[in-house]
């Protein structure tokens, strides 16, 4: 049986501790961004008197203890530690599991007595999950909306008529390496042209891996993940070509046809809103006080350069938990984590600050968090838990291979079921393939 009171200062997988008086950092969304089947949850979640832990997590308990109950082991909860600070400490409160996009991905593959995966995350990783589950799983999301702004400047609709102009040129040579922020229709292109996937924790991995299959890699969709790949790999950065803005309509290669000849690795146009704020002179600004500066590869390379240190979530991460007591860091990636990394520097004794949040003129007011990432809430979780238990969840957020969501309308465009079983036997090559590049090391 569960515990049915909440409670508190226990140890946890990411380290973070939840105290009744402290505050929750993440803000309600608006009523009428809910889900008609999610609004009576928001409702009561927007009237309690504050979002202490004491409180929500009283709120909670009533919805939560009798979903784990009525599924008991075959449950498993998700969210990504860049979801807001509520989220991640709660999902780990009620036991689930805090990761980063690669052990996200493999979470369902890898525990097949899970039989319901519910995820407090972004769709493409959900997606994810669903190629790599077996049969007898279903995959679920809190909030169909929770997207990702790289990966929507990467939409298969405009990529794929890039891919057909690279494949009529190369043929056979073109090779595919889709980041994790793509989604399905896009991992199925890289496992249809012999590519992987990739996370930002294993891209040097993968793409070291390409090279030695002798093909022109197309790298998508952030440029500056694969920049500054190519730079840990010390390829010659003459060879990438950088493909248009996305954000300004259809792209014809015609004008770049004897660059791209040149080119090893063609690098798709899109980046993280949130990581291209970083510059070298933030870096610096940290520096010159102390600080050692690190940041997340989807940065620009200027300011991975100039930083004491580049990684993923899982690196960012186990660098404050495993400082020593008085260092004082800088840490340049989404607002959310950083804020939840703060809070668990002063539980340990270390000083943790944005990277962008410079306390003079002339740098501006960076240090945002994703906006997208933050759709999922404790209004979200509770509803798809009881829902989920009752029989009546929704069936737009059921994640299946091939789904495509508009972040804005909810419109959902689901594929019939032999496409979908192309598109996983071609996507689960691609992620396959990562696992196997990254696990054989």
């Amino acid at each position: 049986m569960h515990d049915p009171q909440p409670r508190f200062d226990r140890p946890s997988g990411t380290g973070l501790l939840l105290r009744p008086e402290m505050e929750l950092c993440q803000s309600a969304l608006p009523l009428d961004w809910y889900q008609p089947e999610f609004q009576p949850y928001a409702e009561e979640f927007l009237r309690l008197p504050d979002r202490r832990p004491a409180t929500v997590l009283a709120w909670m308990e009533p919805y939560v203890r009798p979903a784990l109950d009525h599924f008991g082991d075959e449950l498993l909860l998700l969210a990504h530690f860049y979801m807001g600070g509520e989220i991640v400490k709660v999902v780990e409160h009620f036991g689930g599991v805090i990761a980063d996009s690669y052990a996200l991905a493999v979470a369902a593959h890898k525990r097949p007595e899970k039989k319901v995966i519910v995820e407090s995350a972004v769709h493409f990783m959900a997606e994810s999950i669903a190629i790599l589950a077996h049969g007898d799983q279903s995959v679920w999301i809190t909030n169909p909306k929770a997207g990702c702004t790289m990966e929507m400047l990467a939409k298969d609709w405009m990529v794929l008529p890039v891919a057909d102009q690279l494949q009529e040129r190369y043929g056979d040579e073109l090779l595919v390496v889709s980041y994790m922020n793509t989604s399905g229709r896009l991992k199925a292109l890289s496992g249809r042209t012999g590519g992987a996937s990739c996370t930002s924790s294993n891209a040097h991995l993968v793409v070291d891996w390409a090279r030695r299959q002798n093909k022109r890699i197309l790298f998508v969709p952030d440029q500056h993940l694969g920049r500054n790949t190519a730079a840990k790999l010390g390829m010659d950065l003459g060879k990438l070509v950088t493909l248009p803005d996305p954000s300004r309509g259809a792209i014809d290669l015609a004008p770049q046809w004897a660059e791209l000849d040149r080119a090893e690795m063609i690098l798709w146009g899109s980046a993280c809103g949130v990581h291209t704020i970083f510059t070298p002179e933030m870096v610096r600004w940290w520096q010159e006080r102390g600080y050692r500066v690190l940041i997340h590869p989807e940065s620009p390379i200027e300011a991975v350069r100039a930083a004491d240190g580049e990684g993923s979530t899982n690196y960012l991460w186990d660098a404050v938990q495993t400082a020593p007591r008085g260092s004082k860091l800088a840490i340049g990636t989404e607002g959310h984590f950083v804020n939840n990394a703060r809070e668990l520097g002063r539980q340990r004794g270390v000083e943790v600050v944005h990277l962008a949040q410079i306390p003079e003129p002339g740098f501006g007011s960076g240090g945002c968090g994703c906006a997208t990432m933050s759709r999922n809430d404790p209004p979200h979780l509770v509803g798809m838990l009881d829902l989920l238990r009752k029989g009546t969840a929704p069936s737009i957020n059921r994640v299946l291979a091939g789904d495509m969501v508009d972040e804005r309308t909810m419109r959902r465009d689901r594929l019939h079921e032999e496409e979908r079983k192309r598109l996983v036997a071609e996507a689960r090559l691609s992620l396959e393939r990562m696992i196997a590049i990254v696990e054989g090391q």
